[in-house]
């Protein structure tokens, strides 16, 4: 029988060994040496059936396909717009990846997108060389109107997010505020401005307790609190 050596959402470090026995799988962050499953970077721990992996405390954003992010539109070409990602590689937004409607060739670009607009968006392919293509066709991607951005660490959105979104939500229902959160790490809110400035608070906190557990009652009884 195999044996776990360490608890969900505690913080491991490399080296640190998370089981023994041939009963649990190695995932991202973790490997295995012999008959244990081994801890190759600092993060906190996801335990999911047998597999075992970790999320990284701090860095930053890695592109993935399939991903959802907020990106800001910095230059307009003839051939579409490019976008920060809050990573080290910006994206392309190619027209025909932009709208459901046909744009022709030189129409005026910025009545769609203009420069600062921030929109939600797909990553459809990331190339070796690191190129990222992105899309604003699909449910929910479009631009952004009014609202707050806010950056946290993309290393701690899936836990802002929740399992099956559960913790946004709760800070949806709580603030009735409109809440995107990017994979990347940027956090778009609209609201009035108290449950903004609340929805914040409470976003910001689950940053910093990421590592903790029993931190959806915590971030419950805290907005409760906020709005006696």
């Amino acid at each position: 029988m195999g044996e776990l050596l360490a608890k969900e959402k505690e913080v491991v470090v490399p080296g640190q060994v998370l089981a023994k026995g041939m009963d649990f799988l190695p995932s991202h962050g973790t490997y295995r040496l012999g008959e244990e499953v081994i801890v190759n970077r600092l993060g906190v721990l996801s335990v999911e059936g047998k597999v075992l992996k970790t999320t990284p405390l701090a860095g930053r954003y890695i592109p993935k396909n399939d991903d959802i992010v907020i990106g800001k539109i910095f230059d307009i070409l003839m051939s579409g717009w490019r976008l920060d990602i809050e990573s080290a590689y910006s994206a392309m937004l190619p027209l025909k990846d932009a709208s459901f409607d046909y744009i022709a060739k030189g129409s005026d670009l910025s009545k769609y997108f203009a420069l600062d607009d921030y929109v939600v968006l797909k990553i459809v392919n990331v190339t070796s060389q690191n190129l990222v293509d992105v899309s604003a066709k699909g449910q929910g991607l479009r631009k952004l109107r009014g609202g707050r951005i806010i950056r946290v660490n993309s290393a701690k959105v899936p836990r802002i997010i929740g399992k099956k979104g559960s913790m946004v939500s709760l800070i949806k229902e709580a603030t009735d505020c409109k809440i995107v959160v990017g994979q990347n790490g940027l956090v778009w809110l609209q609201g009035s401005p108290e449950m903004e400035v609340l929805a914040v608070k409470a976003i910001k906190m689950i940053e910093d307790l990421a590592h903790k557990q029993g931190l959806t009652q915590q971030v419950s009884d805290f907005l409760k609190g906020e709005k006696k």
